[in-house]
């Protein structure tokens, strides 16, 4: 186990986010092979976003082990070897009964661009039982006088504004027993001052989280969260430097990074209606030891 500051991966750097998880050194472990599916999510429909790499593959594909039919988003051009990497994951790992796997490119920053990814995913299933708000970005910074205007907008569009415009396009074709999940972040809780901008829209996921739930607990929809820690993904030598990445999670009582493995089954548990019925407004926190007490 790495001591503080230990080096724990291999120094990289990519210059373009939100990065790329085939080129990454390790790949992120997206699977476990004690992991023991029980259909836990046979006959649901389940959309995710950023469902090509990192977490949001890793969800995708624990869904579709437990039955669930998959479909994803991803950035069109940037992700697209990641996109069909997932595609063939899911298509391998689906029950017999599942549909196959859609991709779906877009920027979810656009409301236009939301509802034409609800309406795909709808027109190929019919429905939607299960979405996974997941798709981000992050920039390093060192000052507030660095985050202009352009960078502050694209940040909280594809963060948050696709949060709400996703939802409201997807409530339409969700039924009662329905789950809606969003991805916030340690840094919600503890603050980051060297990702001020990313930082504010994972607390302002976490407070729509809380006042979502509250707005369809009478509809019988369920709004959940999760809060990871350092998990290896793609965002992280998109966004550190390559002694940054280097040393990525060192900094937890654990020691270490999380992988999307470690990440997706809190995923699984809160879209499963006999595993967390009685659970939503709530986030779970995988994030190595941190105490958050959030």
């Amino acid at each position: 186990m790495a001591s503080d500051g230990q080096k724990q991966f291999p120094p990289q750097k990519q210059e373009t986010q939100p990065g790329k998880e085939h080129v990454m050194d390790p790949t992120p472990q997206f699977s476990s092979p004690h992991y023991q599916p029980s259909n836990k999510l046979q006959g649901k429909i389940a959309l995710v976003t950023g469902g090509d790499s990192g977490i949001g593959r890793a969800v995708s594909h624990c869904f579709a082990l437990e039955g669930a039919t998959v479909a994803f988003t991803y950035v069109k051009g940037h992700e697209d070897k990641d996109a069909q990497d997932t595609l063939s994951i899911l298509k391998e790992s689906k029950t017999p009964d599942a549909k196959d796997p859609i991709a779906v490119a877009a920027d979810l920053g656009f409301n236009v661009n939301c509802k034409r990814v609800v309406d795909e995913v709808v027109n190929a299933y019919g429905r939607i039982d299960i979405l996974v708000n997941n798709a981000a970005e992050q920039y390093r910074t060192s000052s507030l006088d660095e985050i202009d205007d352009e960078r502050l907008e694209r940040v909280f569009r594809t963060n948050i504004f696709s949060h709400f415009f996703l939802t409201s396009c997807v409530l339409k074709h969700m039924k009662e027993g329905s789950a809606i999940i969003n991805t916030t972040s340690v840094v919600a809780y503890l603050g980051n001052s060297e990702l001020l901008d990313y930082t504010a829209t994972k607390g302002a996921i976490l407070a729509f989280t809380r006042g979502l739930a509250l707005q369809l607990v009478n509809k019988g929809i369920r709004v959940n969260g999760v809060a990871p820690g350092p998990i290896w993904t793609p965002l992280v030598p998109a966004s550190f430097s390559e002694d940054e990445t280097a040393k990525f999670g060192s900094e937890v009582p654990m020691k270490r990074a999380g992988q999307p493995f470690e990440v997706a089954p809190s995923y699984v548990f809160l879209a499963c209606n006999h595993c967390s019925s009685y659970m939503t407004g709530q986030v779970l926190h995988p994030n190595g030891g941190a105490i958050v007490n959030g």
